[in-house]
């Protein structure tokens, strides 16, 4: 699991006033995608799969070239542990309206707001976009999903799928993940994450 853009983060807490560059990016990796990635990759070792967290800061210090610096990282890992079957790459959306104002996509899971998330999965247009292996990323990701939205329903936002890169070619288990968005603060992306590990960890260990 890797974060291409790993400077997002989230308000930090709730309420309707945003404090100047909340839920923008920060280098802090205790509240920017690298504390979500953490709560993440905790929640499926805790399951019984060997998760790998890497927290390079990969549009840092430039957004340009932010893909092709996490592609290098996570050739790196495979070269080093090819039995790798996921790649993970977690991120947070940015919804808002023409006004400017932020949506914060939630639901309530056990008494607790959550942000919710959605699964990205790119595909093979024949000619500018080369994904040979979509079909298998497209059914991990209805795995995934179905996994999700069957144990807390509302959580999810319909999968995106569309003709998007992503690096998805390097293994046929590679996905992006929007969990929340710079509307949430950064309990209910915590909280989300957790989540989110739940469902995969039940759809991997359940076949699916």
């Amino acid at each position: 699991m890797m974060h291409t853009h790993a400077t997002e983060d989230y308000r930090l807490s709730a309420g309707l006033w945003f404090a100047p560059g909340d839920g923008a990016r920060s280098t802090d990796c205790s509240v920017n995608m690298c504390a979500v990635g953490r709560v993440v990759a905790d929640t499926l070792n805790a399951a019984g799969i060997n998760t790998l967290h890497d927290e390079t800061l990969n549009d840092y210090p430039s957004y340009t070239g932010s893909y092709a610096n996490s592609r290098a990282v996570v050739q790196q890992y495979l070269a080093r542990y090819p039995s790798i079957k996921v790649v993970l790459d977690v991120h947070r959306d940015a919804i808002e309206t023409e006004s400017g104002s932020r949506y914060a996509p939630v639901c309530t899971v056990d008494g607790r707001q959550a942000a919710q998330v959605m699964i990205i999965c790119g595909c093979d247009n024949g000619t500018t976009v080369q994904l040979p292996g979509w079909r298998q990323n497209l059914r991990f990701a209805a795995a995934w999903e179905r996994s999700m939205e069957g144990m807390y329903p509302g959580f999810t936002r319909p999968v995106l799928f569309s003709y998007r890169f992503y690096n998805q070619d390097l293994t046929t288990g590679s996905l992006l993940i929007e969990i929340g968005g710079h509307g949430n603060n950064l309990n209910e992306a915590l909280y989300a994450g957790q989540l989110a590990a739940k469902g995969l960890a039940a759809a991997l260990l359940g076949g699916a």
